[in-house]
């Protein structure tokens, strides 16, 4: 019997690469598009004909009307915010509950769990991690604990489970003497988002995407954050708390790691991060604000400013390394149109050292660049490879040479079709 793959696509620096348009680019190609890990922290954003949609915890495949959509046991999902997002994309025409279904291994955020991460975030002082406070840390800490309520809990004996794990909360942020706060008006939503979800189908997506691949068809996975926000991998302790690598879609699926095919990295052509932690290229003059302004970088989810700064190849080669990418997809490569001279971070140095391989403290590092001419000229019209002027091909050209794997997509603008495949 024939068997089918599992190609990644995943985000290989900090996040915010523009994920969902590739995947949605991508999703024709697929019979079935999982999410693996992270939460409603992750906002992916799609733009098509004319309409702007934030996806956080819906796979990005969801706009195409004959393919499944399924949320992997791997992530963590908000009952609540789950429902105000279905209902959302269901308002729009589209519909959901027999194309999108949801892993009864998948952990529940609860309100308390938003609680306890402010809370923990403000026991830090100045050493803030800046989460997006929406309770990812605290329901994959409970996790790891073994005492998380996942998904097939709501179908059994669920207000008891639910509430010996709220009064365990409590305990903690009384214990922390965090008491200034109210979920009365929360719960009540998040109880309406779980009578909700029961209209999905809760299933063993495991069982489910390995059936597929034994028919022989294609899976893609999307991945949320990026692998530098990776649990293990990431600028610990600044990083999510999930496998955001290519290592977390054996685990976030329940797939083999024979059953990976490609792997699809991809970046910007510049370098952003959100929230606390070091950045070594990070810009802090009005070239840094440029980028911003022109690339519109503020968070999906919180609309938190985004840092920015050039293009970072020591993080770039150890993303790729770490995922065993073939594959990279540059994204927003018209936000630099405008640049006289591009600069590309090539090394790391501190203190009289140089290192062009990530370390594994990045704070105080400084970057070591080169430059490169601009192209001067606007990308965002262009739909063929042919039509790119010479310097821009000449930074592809670069980077493919520097990185040891080939730029095989390039998005010169947000919509959908400007998305060229080389």
């Amino acid at each position: 019997m024939a068997t089918g793959k599992v190609d990644a696509l995943l985000g290989i620096v900090f996040g915010d690469e523009g994920k969902g348009k590739v995947v949605d680019y991508f999703t024709p190609q697929y019979d079935v598009v999982a999410r693996f890990a992270g939460g409603p922290n992750a906002g992916h954003t799609i733009i098509f004909d004319g309409k702007k949609f934030v996806l956080r915890s819906i796979p990005s495949g969801i706009f195409d009307e004959g393919k499944l959509n399924i949320i992997g046991n791997g992530c963590v999902i908000a009952p609540d915010l789950f429902m105000l997002e279905a209902k959302e994309v269901e308002s729009a025409g589209y519909q959901l509950t027999d194309r999108l279904h949801i892993s009864r291994r998948a952990h529940l955020i609860l309100p308390t769990h938003r609680v306890l991460d402010r809370a923990y975030e403000a026991a830090k002082g100045k050493a803030k991690v800046g989460t997006t406070g929406k309770g990812i840390g605290p329901t994959y800490s409970d996790k790891a604990a073994r005492i998380g309520l996942r998904v097939g809990d709501v179908l059994n004996d669920f207000d008891a489970k639910y509430a010996a794990l709220k009064a365990r909360h409590e305990q903690i942020l009384k214990d922390l003497h965090f008491t200034d706060y109210g979920i009365t008006e929360e719960e009540k939503v998040w109880m309406e988002g779980v009578e909700y979800m029961k209209k999905f189908h809760l299933v063993d997506t495991e069982h489910e995407i390995n059936r597929y691949l034994k028919e022989g068809k294609k899976v893609l996975a999307e991945g949320a954050q990026g692998s530098l926000l990776d649990i293990d991998h990431g600028t610990y302790p600044f990083v999510s708390s999930s496998s955001t690598t290519s290592g977390g879609v054996c685990t976030g699926l329940g797939v083999a790691p024979n059953t990976i095919g490609r792997i699809f990295g991809i970046f910007k052509a510049y370098s952003t991060r959100v929230g606390s932690g070091p950045f070594p290229v990070e810009l802090f003059d009005e070239t840094g604000a440029e980028i911003r302004r022109i690339g519109k970088e503020f968070g999906a989810v919180t609309g938190r400013d985004r840092r920015c700064g050039w293009i970072d190849l020591v993080a770039l080669k150890y993303a790729i390394m770490i995922n065993g990418v073939t594959d990279l997809v540059m994204m927003k490569s018209d936000v630099l149109d405008g640049f006289d001279t591009i600069k590309v971070c090539v090394a790391y140095e501190k203190d009289g050292e140089t290192v062009t391989e990530m370390p594994y403290d990045t704070e105080g590092w400084n970057p070591v660049y080169e430059e490169l001419p601009g192209w001067k000229t606007p990308l965002s019209d262009l739909r063929n490879e042919s039509e790119f002027p010479a310097a821009f091909k000449s930074y592809i050209d670069y980077l493919e040479k520097a990185l040891e794997t080939p730029i095989s997509i390039v998005s010169v603008s947000p919509d959908r079709d400007a998305t060229i495949v080389r």
